[in-house]
């Protein structure tokens, strides 16, 4: 168990190294993104030393080196005399605002840290992995002898990188993970509203924190709190739409919620460029160009699902600032142009690797979510913008036919998502709140009409396709009603304003309500242990494997181990998960949707491991033939199988409350 005095020197070494990554890079984009480069610099420099950590162990060497080019790059910062006392002084707001995401998201991982249930064993799992043996690609703990090609592990790695720079333990690094999300998005949304709202500059951030209406409605109708937050993400039939809110209080930091500053980031990128290529100079162009790059480049390793909409996204952006401020001059087309490319080239060794199954396919969705459902989802965002356009929608009412030929048809919402696309196509002025608007209503109306085939099974065929892009739908929507809703009050005169100790008590009062939700949350499920280290509920729970865990994690050198094999979502796999070392088979059902069976490993695998620990005659052969160091035999092997091994080949290493380590003998 981790103590708290290391707990808490992990915690000031991580904001260190943050703050480091931030300050170096600081200067050098200035010039580009002026007001906003400070900001910026936070989610920017993340990036920037996930991409240099990841060429280290690409090259096996140590992925300190990372760390040691930003120190190098913040000195001679230093000796040129680019950081000046008044603009760091003045630029403190932005640290405070990134702190603000940091701390109460840390505060949320303090009363809800454990590494327990939904897929908390496999995000450990794979963190475990980079920071144990921090080469790429990193080891696959749940395949013994495969590697994480198989799935989209860089938010993984960049925070392992992290943690190992450090010095960290893997169990509390995994609760540092979404504090260091939120802090990013915070400042990334707080730097697209000083952009485009400057009075109400931290408006955006409100995307991260709003519930979706069925939240508001089970809240109404009375539905237990612990199941409340549950219920609101499992609204359309067959699928999962989360919201961030959820997802942070849910603790899970897996892909679609690792990915979430990045998007942000890159929206906020793409106004930069739609609204001021004109006034840059040809190196800050290519610059600019660069720092998308950079973030639309991260994207598949992070989550692949989000390139796919962001991609296009950034085309249709491109686009409209080449014909706006380049015309007919190639050199103002050129670095629009070289963002896809670059984009591709900073990260090909990982898009070359990548081997999962991956989308099979697209099929037609043969029936459309249910109108009440999916306004339960989107409701709030179809509000705002149909208020937005209610002067146009008396100018075209032809557009209200939409939403009844889609009843018609058995899509009704998409009939009135595309009704409420157009409300805003109408208007033609090009704001960035109406493209971001627009984006994200013709992702959901993809996703009423079209999905992505995967081996998810029959009834949730369009699940992944729904959970994944829905949640960039509500970035997309999330950030432009918000800065629609800044501008509305950035227009009006109020006859009488409020004295300023009203606004400050209202602030006040809304963030103490913030702070003292924590201790509250529903989603605890009885594992709240009130500490960072995520592996210490397992102290009581299952002291046995605890301590065997313990042991193992103590061992150096290139190990792999042998453990119960179980359906995903339970306590199977724990051993590798929180150490790390791979086993023969940890979660079969995500190994069989990451890998699919061609080569027929599925079966193999799980009876190879049923007959290590139940036939003596075998074991030994089969535990060569798969490189194992080290077998267990704890309660859930017991549980699991009529444990027989051979009297001689395995030496007992390790021995408590019931839970035995053997190495295997040479």
């Amino acid at each position: 168990m981790v103590g708290a005095e290391a707990q808490v020197l992990t915690v000031i070494l991580w904001l260190i190294a943050l703050k480091i990554l931030q300050i170096s890079i600081y200067p050098l984009l200035r010039p580009t993104l002026g007001e906003i480069a400070y900001p910026l610099s936070y989610p920017l420099s993340l990036l920037a030393f996930t991409l240099f950590s990841w060429y280290a162990g690409l090259l096996h060497l140590p992925v300190q080196l990372a760390a040691l080019f930003f120190l190098l790059l913040g000195s001679v910062m230093l000796i040129r005399k680019e950081y000046v006392p008044e603009d760091l002084k003045r630029n403190l707001r932005w640290d405070a605002v990134f702190l603000a995401g940091f701390l109460y998201l840390l505060e949320i991982r303090f009363f809800n840290p454990s590494i327990s249930f939904a897929e908390k064993f496999m995000d450990h799992a794979f963190l475990a992995s980079v920071m144990r043996n921090p080469v790429v690609p990193p080891p696959d703990p749940w395949f013994a002898g495969g590697d994480l090609s198989i799935y989209y592990y860089l938010g993984h790695w960049m925070a392992g990188a992290l943690g190992i720079t450090i010095g960290g333990e893997s169990v509390v690094v995994f609760n540092l993970m979404l504090p260091t999300v939120a802090g990013m998005a915070v400042v990334a949304a707080a730097a697209l509203g000083y952009l485009l709202i400057p009075r109400y500059f931290y408006l955006p951030a409100a995307v991260l924190l709003i519930p979706n209406p069925a939240a508001v409605w089970h809240l109404i109708a009375g539905t237990p709190v612990d199941v409340l937050p549950w219920e609101s993400t499992r609204v359309i039939t067959g699928t999962i739409t989360e919201y961030p809110l959820f997802s942070f209080f849910w603790g899970d930091p897996h892909a679609h919620i690792l990915g979430i500053f990045n998007q942000i980031l890159f929206i906020t990128l793409c106004m930069v460029l739609y609204l001021g290529y004109g006034d840059l100079s040809l190196r800050s162009r290519y610059v600019l160009a660069l720092l998308l790059a950079l973030s639309l480049g991260t994207m598949p390793g992070v989550n692949s699902w989000d390139v796919l909409l962001y991609a296009p996204f950034y085309c249709l952006i491109a686009l409209l600032t080449g014909i706006r401020y380049a015309g007919w001059d190639l050199r103002g087309w050129l670095p629009l142009l070289s963002v896809p490319p670059l984009s591709i080239l900073l990260y090909a060794p990982f898009l070359a690797a990548i081997e999962g199954a991956g989308i099979l396919g697209v099929g037609i969705v043969p029936e459309g979510s249910s109108l009440v459902e999916f306004i339960l989802v989107h409701g709030f965002f179809l509000a705002i913008f149909l208020m937005y356009g209610l002067k146009d929608l008396s100018r075209y009412p032809w557009l209200l036919a939409l939403p009844l030929l889609g009843l018609l048809t058995g899509y009704g919402a998409a009939g009135l998502a595309g009704m409420v696309l157009l409300l805003l196509a109408v208007r033609r002025s090009g704001r960035p709140e109406e493209i971001l608007g627009m984006a994200g209503l013709a992702v959901i109306i993809f996703c009423e009409l079209i999905y992505l085939k995967d081996n998810m099974g029959e009834f949730y065929y369009r699940m992944n396709t729904v959970f994944k892009f829905s949640m960039v739908a509500w970035v997309m929507m999330g950030l432009s009603t918000t800065i629609i809703i800044g501008r509305w009050l950035s227009r009006q005169t109020w006859p009488c304003a409020l004295p300023p100790w009203a606004v400050r008590s209202a602030l006040a009062a809304g963030i103490l309500f913030l702070i003292v939700i924590p201790p509250f949350t529903p989603l605890t499920y009885g594992y709240a242990t009130q500490t960072l280290d995520g592996s210490a509920w397992l102290q009581e729970a299952h002291p046995g494997d605890a301590a065997a865990i313990t042991y193992l994690r103590s061992l150096d050198g290139d190990l792999r181990i042998i453990e119960a094999v179980g359906e995903g979502y339970s306590y199977a796999g724990r051993i590798s998960s929180f150490t790390g070392i791979p086993t023969i088979l940890g979660w079969q059902g995500h190994e069989l949707v990451w890998r699919s069976n061609e080569d027929g490993w599925y079966g193999r695998r799980i009876a190879d491991v049923r007959s290590i620990y139940q036939d003596p005659g075998r074991s030994l052969p089969l535990l060569e033939e798969y490189g194992i160091t080290h077998l267990i035999v704890g309660p859930l092997e017991n549980e699991r199988y009529r444990v027989h091994l051979p009297d001689e080949g395995l030496i007992l290493v390790f021995e408590a409350d019931g839970t035995l380590v053997y190495e295997v003998a040479p």
